[in-house]
């Protein structure tokens, strides 16, 4: 690797260090600590908001040219998808990623449970936007997995 890849690459662990530590901010200024919250193995953050389950991390893409992108993620579990007419369950699903600005659900592979999901490159972001983008989601989450569970009930 040249010189100019390792300060690249330094550049990148010290903005990825900045975003990690207003995580630990954000994670404390709504009255929880690193400890309870941070999981070194994982590289994660994890709560609770209500009924939701919150799951934050920054994830770093490497490509095959050197270069890197990272990305700040927030997850939730929202709820199994539904046997019962799953059709009308998610286009209920695609409506929501129309109008809930800033949150989105998505299928993991192999697996039966609808997600909320966040993303966005960490490049610019500040604290304020972190917090916002983060309390919105938690918001949103904890709203949206009771009202889709109600809506769509589990009857399998």
């Amino acid at each position: 690797m040249d010189n100019s890849q390792n300060i690249s690459e330094n550049a990148f662990d010290v903005h990825y260090n900045r975003v990690s530590e207003m995580v630990h901010c954000y994670v404390e200024s709504i009255g929880l600590t690193r400890d309870e919250t941070y999981n070194a193995d994982k590289n994660n953050w994890q709560w609770k908001n209500g009924s939701a389950n919150i799951e934050v991390l920054i994830q770093k893409l490497n490509f095959a040219n050197g270069t890197r992108r990272d990305f700040l993620r927030v997850f939730c579990p929202i709820m199994d998808i539904p046997l019962t007419n799953p059709m009308a369950f998610y286009r209920r699903l695609l409506e929501l990623n129309d109008v809930k600005l800033g949150i989105k659900f998505a299928l993991v592979p192999n697996s039966a449970k609808v997600w909320a999901s966040f993303e966005r490159d960490i490049k610019g972001i500040d604290f304020n936007e972190l917090s916002t983008v983060i309390s919105d989601f938690e918001y949103w989450a904890d709203v949206l997995d009771d009202e889709l569970k109600a809506e769509f009930p589990i009857l399998n």
